[in-house]
């Protein structure tokens, strides 16, 4: 008897030591588990981005690495090595959905190429974000917020500081009319165009503040969108003249630039992306007109790169405005993450600073310049 109530006491031991077992394990699972990470706070976010190997597109994961450290959440950040693949991206793009994240961060290369796999993500319940340049062109509903430059106020920046810094005294100061030169790369892209508008948008209004007269001339896009009253005209105390060249290369915006640089009433000149800004570089090679003082045109650019950068260390240009993306990797992880947990979230204006050869080494400026 006592046998017997002995084996039935270690048969419930051994069952009982089974059910523990198996529980541990299960909850070993679990924990590393991907799917489990929504429940307990640690989303998982795919961000799928236009590029990889460029600083701008490593600095923008690198406020994503410190957005996501700070939430508690895990990302996986990739792009492909050159903004031309789209096919990379596509494939890129299909296999982040395929793993079943919290949320979704897209800056598409293609939205056309990407329809199928964004119709898959929101049957999937999968929220999207977008960011850079978001994603143009998605169906209604599909992007649920963008991080992303607000252009037009980048541009507005790049006018006022310019102003502040030394282009207000020279239109103040004028004997008579004189011309600030508006180099584009192009009158298509949205974001081109928003910089563009935004500084001959603000000039307009710090020329009229100082109680001078302002026309502008020049790509008709440009003239036609600004809110400058005069158009295609010459007749203002400042004449604003906005140059796109027939074809996006250097050599044809590099002309352009020599082009205005010759004009005797020229006092500034404005390049709105890094294209334009490095063409002005070019232009001005052989002859030697921008820089600071009262015989020198004004340079003023955007974005940085390594000839820019060295443009506005050397004090050949006076400034340029930069816009901030690991602000923007900070953003775009806050978006995803409250997109999973159902929070409303609308479009976030990731910011722009303006840096010289005086604050450019800080490091609040520094790591939002890419080459």
């Amino acid at each position: 008897m006592k046998r017997r109530v002995i084996s039935a006491l270690l048969c419930v031991v051994l069952v009982g030591s089974m059910l523990v077992g198996c529980g541990s394990k299960k909850e070993e699972s679990t924990s590393d588990g991907g799917d489990s990470s929504a429940s307990n706070g640690g989303e998982k976010i795919e961000i799928v981005s236009k590029g990889f190997q460029h600083q701008y597109w490593q600095a923008v994961k690198k406020g994503a690495d410190q957005k996501a450290e700070e939430l508690g959440v895990t990302i996986n950040f990739v792009g492909p090595n050159s903004e031309s693949d789209i096919a990379d991206q596509v494939q890129m793009f299909q296999s982040a959905i395929n793993q079943k994240p919290a949320a979704l961060g897209l800056a598409a290369l293609d939205t056309d190429a990407l329809l199928d796999a964004i119709s898959q993500a929101q049957a999937a319940g999968i929220p999207i974000i977008g960011f850079d340049s978001g994603v143009p062109g998605a169906p209604e509903g599909a992007i649920l917020a963008n991080a992303s430059t607000d252009n037009y106020v980048a541009g507005e920046l790049a006018a006022e500081e310019g102003y502040k810094a030394a282009l207000g005294d020279r239109i103040k100061n004028a004997d008579g009319p004189v011309r600030v030169g508006v180099m584009a790369q192009d009158a298509t892209a949205e974001s081109i165009i928003n910089r563009g508008l935004g500084f001959i948008d603000k000039l307009k209004e710090l020329v009229e503040a100082d109680g001078k007269t302002i026309s502008i001339t020049g790509n008709e896009k440009y003239v036609g969108d600004s809110a400058i009253d005069d158009k295609k005209s010459e007749d203002g105390d400042v004449i604003v003249e906005v140059v796109v060249p027939s074809q996006v290369t250097n050599e044809l915006s590099a002309v352009d630039c020599q082009t205005l640089l010759n004009k005797k009433d020229i006092i500034c000149i404005y390049g709105s992306n890094q294209h334009s800004g490095e063409a002005m570089i070019t232009g001005n090679a052989n002859l030697d007109k921008f820089g600071e003082g009262d015989d020198k045109v004004i340079g003023i650019a955007f974005d940085s790169g390594e000839n820019i950068k060295k443009a506005v260390k050397d004090k050949v240009f006076i400034g340029a405005v930069t816009q901030a993306p690991v602000a923007m990797g900070e953003a775009l992880v806050d978006l995803c993450v409250k997109a999973a947990r159902g929070e409303s979230v609308s479009d976030v204006d990731t910011g722009c600073q303006w840096y010289t050869s005086d604050n450019m080494d800080s490091e609040e400026i520094s790591q939002n310049l890419y080459d």
